[in-house]
């Protein structure tokens, strides 16, 4: 019987850890620190072999949870572990962090299926018409922002396999390339928010969700844009991978009142002020050309206002808090700390005869529970002027304050200010009736979806809602989304009226169908998260009951590790555990072992997160476990093999890796927003 190569991987790694198991395991001097080791690496052989993860993680947790129980207290070694079952599955049903999962996927899977993708990959398809691989670029460009609006990678590499794939194989790409496009750009998906991967992180590591939200955009986008100018290099060098596309393929047709409007043979903007302000002609209406104009002005007046914004932010007043009373208020006990309150840095304290004692003086018998005045407040009250006069005096110091000047203007300001008008005068310059229609497309497809992203994204990052509430609002929107989609189809496709019961029954009985899908599969993926969540609560307890997380931090700190040479390691550790594994397990099973040590070698488990997530991008690109291989491979022509796939997706692999070492390097690249907004 022929093995497959994905087979033999997967039994060699699994006869490597049982070698290890057997080889360095002290067989006659067991200690349950060792007992922990052995479970991690039998749930690590476990899940290799296919088992259930949730199952396999709850299972072996039950049973060596009742070991180390039954090493101390062999009567009360079942009753606990039933009890460590129940308060761990409890804890995870009543994590608020975790209702967002639900929401983000069911505004993900409705948005899959209003149909607004293909829509966007067309537009996006005709607008990068003329770059060197423009099918691969508007490929990654629409995972970027399918994943913005979803973070769902399954059903962003499904989709793209469907709309972009064969497009791109039609045009003559070569396999490999066009493979590593629609798999890389879709396992996006996981690092740009809203990710369901950092809800996860953020549940175990007891991180802000919010701040890693904010941390993860420019990472993201920066992992796309290396995948952009990767495929445009490529393009350029080896122009056999990804021939151009022909002149009719570039074409836009124009509307009638287009190429009416176009035979005056000048600019657009001069044409359509021409046609608004002079007598007008018969063919085209004046309120046809007055839409042209104010859609040609749209990319003008959306860069104005991004500066317009970045003026005001640049020239804020810098406001300085007044501490003016604040040791009045306090009276003499704040105003005067002993010196062992000032060493310590820390007021209320217990003197070190408390915490010998472990007691804390109580007030005297007989004595009231209110607090007696500070010596000298009799006097003071006295002498205090009334509160109106107090008012009055205070008038001209709150109006000066109420009006500051604003600083000057920053360079960085006049940088951003000269790069907004140099877009403007090169997008009017390269703008023809052809842009006019393409950018139209876009509105169409993109304004729509980018709603939705400002709404829930936009709600989280500045701190008006909270993750769960924002994923509300964006399953509400996906909602209306793919209702008005359907009904807009049913009404060009010429079924009647826009009140005709035909089109309102099809739009019904389409939406429907939609709601059914989604809300099943929503419910599939939830419930495969939160038994995720419990199978981990429990074998992580059990893990510490039998002291295997105290032997993972004293060999690591033994070594003598500095900060780099952790982060080195860790990350490396990740880097292999993807190959085998995939990121729900490293997330759920790995990260409470990492996070610990965290605070020893002072990382901010925000920033180690980021590293983490952007990691973890190779789980779905590296064989045999590469799941985004799988996805496209359900969907591809028969021709495309797997292994075709797989050779496809290595070069992005070394991108990711690329991408990791500048996020290490440039730490700010993932931290300036959150501490910029969170400060």
């Amino acid at each position: 019987m022929k093995i497959r190569k994905e087979l033999w991987f997967g039994f060699s790694l699994m006869a490597l850890i049982l070698g290890a198991i057997l080889v360095f395991m002290p067989w006659t001097s067991l200690t349950n620190g060792h007992i922990g080791l052995l479970m991690l690496a039998l749930i690590v052989v476990a899940i290799m072999l296919g088992f259930p993860t949730a199952f396999t993680l709850m299972g072996m947790g039950v049973f060596f949870a009742w070991y180390a129980y039954n090493a101390v207290n062999p009567k009360l070694a079942i009753p606990q572990t039933l009890d460590l079952f129940v308060q761990r599955t409890y804890g995870v049903m009543s994590n608020d962090v975790l209702i967002a999962i639900p929401l983000f996927l069911f505004m993900g899977y409705l948005v899959e299926r209003a149909q607004l993708i293909d829509r966007l990959f067309h537009s996006l398809h005709l607008a990068t018409s003329r770059v060197p691989g423009s099918l691969a670029v508007a490929t990654i460009i629409t995972c970027a922002i399918f994943a913005t609006a979803t973070g769902i990678v399954g059903a962003c590499v499904t989709l793209m396999g469907l709309l972009a794939f064969p497009a791109m194989l039609k045009a003559g790409y070569n396999v490999k390339v066009a493979a590593g496009a629609v798999t890389a750009g879709g396992c996006l998906g996981i690092l740009i928010p809203p990710s369901v991967l950092l809800i996860v992180y953020g549940a175990t590591a007891g991180v802000s969700v919010v701040q890693l939200y904010a941390g993860a955009f420019f990472p993201g986008f920066m992992l796309a844009a290396l995948y952009i100018g990767y495929v445009v290099v490529l393009a350029k060098w080896k122009p056999a991978l990804m021939p151009p596309l022909s002149e009719s393929a570039q074409r836009v047709p124009l509307p009638p009142h287009s190429q009416a409007l176009a035979k005056q043979k000048i600019h657009v903007l001069a044409a359509l002020w021409r046609a608004l302000a002079g007598p007008g002609s018969a063919s085209v209406p004046r309120r046809t050309v007055l839409g042209q104009l104010v859609i040609s002005l749209v990319p003008a007046l959306a860069i104005i206002a991004l500066l317009g914004v970045a003026y005001r932010s640049a020239t804020a007043p810098e406001v300085e808090a007044s501490t003016a009373g604040l040791i009045q208020a306090g009276g003499e006990f704040a105003a005067e700390a002993t010196s062992q309150e000032q060493d310590t840095g820390l007021i209320g304290q217990p003197s070190p005869e408390e915490e010998k004692t472990g007691s804390i003086r109580e007030p005297a018998v007989g004595g009231t529970n209110e607090l007696s005045p500070p010596p000298g407040a009799a006097a003071e009250k006295a002498q205090e002027p009334p509160v109106a006069a107090k008012a009055v005096e205070g008038k001209p110091a709150t109006a000066e304050a109420a009006t500051p000047n604003r600083v000057p203007a920053p360079i960085w300001f006049w940088i951003v200010l000269a790069v907004g008008v140099a877009a403007i005068g090169l997008i009017y310059r390269l703008w023809s009736w052809e842009r006019l229609e393409v950018f139209k497309m876009l509105l169409v497809s993109f304004f729509p979806l980018a709603l939705l992203i400002l709404a829930v994204l936009g709600s989280i990052v500045f701190g008006l809602a909270t993750p769960a509430e924002a994923a509300a609002v964006g399953a509400f929107g996906g909602f209306l989304m793919a209702a008005a989609y359907r009904y807009i189809a049913h009404l060009k496709g010429g079924s009647g009226g826009p009140f005709s019961g035909a089109v309102i029954g099809g739009t019904l009985r389409e939406f429907g169908t939609i709601i059914k899908e989604s809300s099943f599969l929503t419910a599939k993926t939830s419930a495969m998260v939160c038994w995720l969540f419990v199978g981990s609560g429990i074998f992580a307890a059990a893990f510490a009951l039998l002291g295997g997380q105290e032997v993972i931090e004293k060999w690591v700190l033994s070594m003598d590790l500095t900060p780099v040479q952790f982060m080195i390691l860790a990350q490396f550790i990740i880097f292999v555990l993807g190959w085998p594994l995939e990121w729900t397990e490293i997330i759920i099973i790995f990260m409470p072992i990492f996070i610990p040590l965290l605070p020893h070698f002072n990382i901010d488990p925000l920033f180690f997160g980021l590293l983490v997530a952007l990691n973890l991008q190779t789980a779905f690109l590296s064989p045999p476990v590469a799941m985004a291989a799988f996805y496209l491979k359900g969907v591809s022509p028969p021709h495309v093999t797997l292994n075709q796939i797989f050779a496809g997706m290595l070069p992005f692999m070394g991108i990711q890796v690329v991408a990791l070492i500048l996020l290490y390097t440039f730490p700010q690249i993932g931290l300036w927003l959150p501490h910029t907004l969170y400060k």
